[in-house]
């Protein structure tokens, strides 16, 4: 019996006093057009209201506004990679280990480009100028950019660089403890399915490069870009009433 009738057919035995079999329980559940689904998780702290604007208000303006000045928008988050290194120097398989990563910045458009730049520092304002300048110097327009609240996003040091290039690049911001709403954060998942099974990089330069392989095929399969908005949360991205999604 699978464990999911278990503990339906437990629950029922126990306030009803009738125990069914799995098939029974199976019926019962189709019958009340009850399926067996992952829950959907959500922050606690996140607020419905600012969903809500952010659906109805904040992204249709943003979409309205790219339109009329023939901007790109992009989607940008950053992704972590991380493996097992060994420890000591013999040539042997060992149980524990130290842990290191690598870190990037990538930057995702519904028309399949894929921006990214890889880093072994912690993300912070000084990162953060250098990934924007690097991206707007891969555009002949402006560039409207979707990120999240991270504190370097919002720093003083990067309202001062985005001030001087209102021209060139624009920042808004998910609302609070929505990371669903960016389909940027599917990157980190499709990475770290991607990196080399069974292989653990011997080093930070060794995660770092196949960090980078990764997102150079990611660059030359546009239909796996555009795929990371098909999802049921960021599916709004690509529809021009964001409330039938």
């Amino acid at each position: 019996m699978s464990l999911k009738a278990v503990v339906v057919g437990d629950l029922i035995a126990k306030l009803y006093r009738v125990r069914l079999t799995e098939p029974g329980v199976g019926k019962y559940l189709k019958r009340w057009g009850l399926t067996f689904q992952r829950p959907d998780k959500r922050a606690v702290e996140q607020s419905p209201e600012a969903v809500r604007r952010w659906h109805e208000q904040t992204w249709p303006a943003i979409r309205t506004k790219a339109k009329a000045e023939n901007a790109e928008i992009l989607f940008a988050d950053q992704v972590t990679g991380r493996t097992w290194g060994e420890k000591g120097h013999t040539p042997i398989v060992r149980r524990t280990g130290n842990r290191f990563s690598v870190n990037a910045m990538s930057a995702i458009s519904t028309k399949g480009r894929m921006h990214f730049m890889v880093f072994s520092e912690t993300l912070d304002a000084d990162v953060m100028c250098r990934f924007l300048e690097r991206l707007v110097g891969q555009f002949d327009r402006k560039i409207h950019l979707v990120v999240d609240g991270h504190s370097a996003h919002r720093s003083k040091t990067v309202r001062t660089w985005l001030a001087d290039h209102t021209d060139a690049i624009e920042l808004h911001f998910l609302p609070p403890y929505s990371p669903e709403l960016n389909p940027d954060e599917l990157v980190n998942a499709d990475l770290k399915h991607s990196l080399p099974k069974g292989h653990r990089a011997r080093n930070q330069a060794e995660l770092a490069a196949e960090t980078r392989r990764f997102f150079r095929r990611r660059q030359r399969q546009p239909h796996i870009v555009r795929g990371y908005f098909r999802g049921p949360h960021v599916r709004y991205t690509l529809n021009e009433n964001p409330l039938s999604s």
